[in-house]
């Protein structure tokens, strides 16, 4: 029998004679490169590419339900047509005031909307002692500064609204509101008559998809530098 040190030099057999065994020296193993370094080129664009659809269908999903304007499927055309005689006519319809709400989304600027919707039910409390709180939380809400819906008014009407929430009456937003009704009427309500549900409705036909309007992402271009994007799923 033949040497097992000449057919595999690489092994050295132990001189313990009590328990004889192979010992495989480190030069004989070569340790594969660790495969979970830096991602290569066709795993970035994969990321990538995943990203930009996930991000793109939670869009989809917000906008292209068949909420754009909801109920408005059962809207006849006749009734369409007086949404467009005045914005107070639109307001004034449960289902106009909804569809124009659903639009005002579209475009992220609904505070508008929710803000006048607010002050109208401050103007219905049955007593003084629901003022104060219903002033407050209106207050904080949509004119403060930051407020997390704060509306665009000019400095006076902020003052003054701001002096009277301490002992508020039901005319103490009356000029706010009014301030952002007729922002809406001047810039968003002709914008909503041009819109394509509303064309849609007047024609007869069901709401039509709004427009997918894309937001920031949620990664960085460092995330991907140096990869020339490609957005082919494999």
């Amino acid at each position: 029998m033949e040497n097992p040190l000449l057919l595999f030099p690489q092994l050295n057999v132990s001189a313990s004679k009590d328990k004889p065994y192979y010992k495989v020296t480190k030069s004989a193993v070569k340790e594969e490169p660790h495969k979970a370094g830096k991602p290569g080129a066709k795993q970035k664009r994969n990321r990538l590419s995943l990203l930009l659809q996930k991000s793109e269908f939670h869009e989809g999903d917000q906008l292209g339900k068949p909420g754009i304007l909801t109920k408005a499927a059962s809207v006849s055309p006749e009734e369409a047509v007086k949404w467009g005689e005045s914005f107070d006519k639109l307001l004034s319809e449960k289902a106009g005031l909804d569809a124009f709400t659903k639009f005002l989304k579209t475009e992220f600027s609904e505070e508008n909307i929710e803000f006048w919707i607010a002050c109208e039910d401050y103007k219905k409390s049955k007593s003084a002692q629901e003022l104060l709180p219903k002033a407050k939380t209106i207050f904080e809400t949509f004119i403060q500064k930051d407020a997390p819906k704060e509306v665009n008014l000019d400095f006076h009407t902020k003052e003054v609204t701001s002096q009277s929430i301490g002992q508020p009456l039901r005319s103490t937003f009356d000029a706010a509101q009014s301030t952002v009704y007729r922002l809406m009427e001047q810039d968003s309500y002709p914008r909503f008559l041009r819109s394509a549900p509303y064309l849609s409705l007047l024609q007869g036909r069901g709401p039509a998809r709004a427009a997918l309007r894309r937001r920031s992402r949620s990664f960085t271009v460092n995330d991907f530098q140096g990869v020339r994007p490609d957005f082919t799923v494999w």
